[in-house]
């Protein structure tokens, strides 16, 4: 009898938990997407699989990265701390090189005794270049790694580049790029990550899981299957309207992330570039859509914790730019949804400002195990309650080369203002009632009706 009640009392507390009785955990992130081309987020794409998993979930209407580039913003939310304490700010630098005992979101779970496994793009991938790879892979994070390779690697000498004479990575992944391709779903990379996602689901069911599915899409270069073009007539397709004078409203490390060979697109490759973007949106939620169905079959769906998000957002012509880099909204904001079926917030729609560097502590604490300090905070409250108090603002920063010296932007986003400041201000500031002016058309910070709300917001920017 002693022996039946301790470990009736360890079964409680959670000293032993029965595989039945943890939460699994299926985190979905896509590459390079901007909300503004998701149906739940009044987008201009078709996501019907993702809008169905807003609609399960808790929409989280602004959420942010703290890094607009794939490498900093993923060694940021996998580890659940900022650049700043990562000290990652390129594509280059994996984050163990300055924090080698750091434990990152999948060790936590790891450690827990789950199975963790990866299918496709985590952390930092080359794309396309380093498809098929490890990319800048954390080896510890992971019992099973899963790198497949599509016909897209095979297709890309058919892929349309804005700049054919580049080598390497800068003649697909770094600038505007796209193919309608021909074959199946299945044959392309996304197809043969979802593919694999559904396999281990089958073979861990029975298990307590952190699975994490990295789709390459849409990144650049924009590939998919022929009938997602079609989906988007290029006439019908609307192209974002840049105020006269823009850039001088702003300041000019704002625009810094603009390329060269941007400068060639006429209206037809303006439209045929956001066709294939959106294209390859909705190939990726079809991939989503085959996850979603595969929870359904194996009866995994009510004891499985679903995060999707994006490692940052993207610019489609807004203010003049295109891809990411930059601290405007476009390239800030990233979509996140959270459905935890035990969450009483279901269904709704959260406006708190929240960060990627969230998810370590929210994952953790759903799935009752202890995690490391983190410069994150959990959004369990939120999940229960998506008007719940919350006065955290966001955090984004990115750095910029100058004449003599690299120099960084940091951008505060609260519920109403974004405040920006490049350089500790010396090299400008922004001010922007987003509520007022969502296309941040509008530079408020030198406006004397606003010098209060500018020394609010400047006190809360990192001392640099």
């Amino acid at each position: 009898m002693r022996w039946t009640f301790c470990l009736v009392v360890l079964l409680c507390s959670g000293g032993l938990i029965r595989a039945a009785d943890k939460m699994n955990v299926l985190l979905l992130v896509s590459d390079d997407l901007t909300n503004t081309a998701m149906g739940c987020y009044r987008g201009l794409g078709q996501t019907p699989h993702l809008d169905k998993l807003a609609n399960k979930g808790v929409r989280f209407d602004r959420a942010y990265c703290q890094y607009p580039l794939c490498n900093p913003s993923r060694a940021s939310f996998l580890t659940g701390l900022r650049p700043d304490s990562t000290r990652v700010y390129d594509n280059g630098t994996h984050f163990r090189k300055n924090l080698p005992e750091v434990q990152t979101l999948p060790q936590t779970f790891l450690k827990a005794g789950y199975f963790v496994a990866r299918v496709g793009k985590l952390y930092h991938y080359g794309v396309p270049g380093q498809i098929g790879t490890d990319g800048l892979d954390d080896k510890e994070s992971w019992q099973k790694v899963i790198n497949p390779r599509g016909r897209d690697k095979d297709d890309e000498d058919r892929i349309f580049t804005l700049n054919p004479m580049g080598q390497g990575p800068a003649r697909f992944g770094g600038t505007l790029s796209w193919l309608a391709a021909d074959g199946t779903d299945a044959e392309q990379t996304d197809g043969k990550v979802a593919a694999e996602i559904c396999k281990l689901l089958a073979e861990n069911k029975d298990k307590p899981f952190f699975l994490a599915c990295g789709f390459f899409r849409p990144h650049t270069p924009f590939v998919a299957p022929k009938k997602y073009f079609a989906l988007y007539p290029k006439d019908k397709i609307p192209l974002p309207s840049v105020p006269k004078g823009h850039r001088e409203v702003h300041p000019a490390s704002a625009f810094n992330s603009a390329k060269k060979e941007q400068e060639k697109l006429t209206d037809d490759l303006r439209r045929e570039a956001i066709q294939a973007y959106l294209a390859a949106t909705t190939f990726m939620d079809a991939q989503v859509g085959l996850v979603l169905d595969a929870l359904e079959k194996h009866k995994l769906a009510d004891r499985t914790i679903l995060v999707f998000t994006s490692d940052h957002g993207y610019h489609l012509g807004e203010h003049g730019l295109w891809q990411k880099q930059s601290l405007f909204e476009n390239s800030a904001r990233v979509p996140l949804i959270v459905y935890d079926p035990r969450a009483k917030g279901n269904g709704r729609a959260c406006g708190a400002t929240v960060e990627l560097t969230d998810l370590h502590a929210t994952l953790a604490e759903l799935a009752g195990l202890k995690a490391p300090k983190t410069d994150g905070q959990s959004l369990a409250p939120l999940l229960a309650d998506p008007a719940a108090k919350w006065d955290r603002p966001a955090l984004t920063q990115v750095r910029r080369s100058g004449p003599k010296q690299m120099y960084m932007g940091y951008s505060l986003r609260t519920p109403r203002f974004r405040y920006t400041e490049w350089d500790g201000g010396k090299r400008g500031v922004q001010l922007v009632d987003m509520d007022a002016d969502p296309g941040e058309t509008k530079n408020l910070a030198n406006d004397p009706a606003y010098a209060e709300t500018v020394k609010k917001l400047q006190a809360l920017l990192p001392k640099k």
